[in-house]
């Protein structure tokens, strides 16, 4: 499985809104742009995406922003990835057996499915907020620049 750019931004995204989360003012697009590295008209589409299924909110106007909605603890990588990519999937034919050139039968399937399995097993127990507080380890020794 590749995750895409919409992928990665989006879960950048969430990471960034993570560190923010609690906070009252919402956190402007072109500062979470700037921040992750994400082109801001890329990254509207994704917090508009993000918005759909739930993990967001976002608000109008010169004091507006987005914001998580979820608690970062709760919100697994999972399913950010399904809401952004859609399902988790090595293969074809492990949604829809008919899918298979050879009916289901196949050698492979198995093998596929338990990769599948190992991808799910990391990305369902993983948060947002693992991925925010190793964000915050990774850089300048812990400290984050706040504007």
């Amino acid at each position: 499985m590749k995750v895409s750019t919409k992928g990665d931004y989006g879960i950048r995204a969430l990471i960034e809104l993570a560190h923010h989360f609690g906070e009252p003012k919402p956190t402007q697009s072109a500062e979470i742009a700037a921040r992750q590295g994400i082109p801001e008209s890329y990254l509207e589409q994704l917090l508009t995406t993000l918005r759909r299924a739930g993990f967001i909110r976002s608000v109008r106007g010169p004091q507006g922003g987005h914001a998580l909605i979820r608690d970062p603890q709760t919100l697994f990588v999972s399913e950010a990835i399904v809401a952004l990519e859609g399902t988790i999937l090595p293969i074809d034919c492990l949604d829809d057996s008919s899918a298979c050139s050879k009916g289901g039968g196949c050698a492979q399937r198995d093998m596929w499915q338990a990769v599948r399995e190992a991808i799910l097993g990391v990305l369902e127990n993983t948060t947002i907020a693992d991925l925010a507080e190793r964000d915050r380890a990774v850089s300048a020794g812990g400290a984050r620049y706040v504007i």
